[in-house]
């Protein structure tokens, strides 16, 4: 088994806990910590710790009718439909469990030199896609107005920092401009989420931009 070089930092798997990220960003870490012991270990840890602060907080009286209102909220909620089966396949549990089953539930959509993406339908305030990556080939030099994580479900890529292979998650940030590359020997496929737009020094990208979310 591969071992996982690149991991979360402490303030991503905070905010984690706490339930503060975007929802794309709550799907790729959680794709993470399905593939990393080291993470889920260390969430674990922070979900132990806000229960204990929650512990330590002052209780507040209830309504007398609280627990009737909860019981005819349950009965209201929409019917929710029964999980699919998981496949033993590239996607993680929750990118299956999000999308409907493994590679094949992915409808790819080519974005220039080889390269496809799949948007994940997230809420607004950030994206996630998959990306598929052909051996050899590199993705556009770029920068960023914001966050971007990057978690590699396939292959390898390489780009200015280091090497990341299955399992790795890279965390870029405003200072960092780089070309991941994929590796030779397979072709890439990763889960990405951002919260602002990449910043493209090439004119083409630039152009392709709004129309392909990126």
């Amino acid at each position: 088994m591969t071992k996982i070089k690149h991991h979360l930092n402490d303030a991503l798997l905070m905010a984690y806990s706490a339930g503060t990220l975007p929802e794309a960003f709550d799907l790729t870490v959680a794709a993470h910590l399905s593939m990393c012991d080291e993470c889920r270990a260390a969430a674990e840890s922070f979900d132990a710790t806000g229960g204990a602060l929650m512990d330590d907080l002052d209780t507040l009286d209830l309504s007398d009718d609280s627990f009737a209102a909860t019981l005819r909220l349950i009965e209201s909620a929409p019917t929710v439909p029964a999980p699919r089966k998981r496949s033993k396949g590239v996607l993680p549990a929750p990118v299956q469990d999000f999308i409907g089953g493994d590679l094949e539930a992915v409808r790819w959509r080519s974005i220039g030199m080889g390269v496809k993406q799949a948007i994940i339908p997230t809420a607004p305030d950030a994206t996630a896609r998959l990306l598929y990556i052909p051996a050899g080939c590199a993705v556009p030099d770029h920068g960023h107005r914001g966050t971007e994580l990057t978690l590699v479900l396939q292959g390898a890529f390489q780009d200015e920092t280091d090497r990341f292979g299955p399992g790795d998650i890279e965390v870029a940030n405003e200072d960092l401009y780089h070309t991941p590359v994929a590796d030779i020997g397979e072709d890439c496929i990763c889960l990405a989420a951002t919260d602002a737009p990449l910043r493209f020094r090439s004119l083409l990208p630039r152009l392709a931009q709004p129309f392909l979310r990126i």
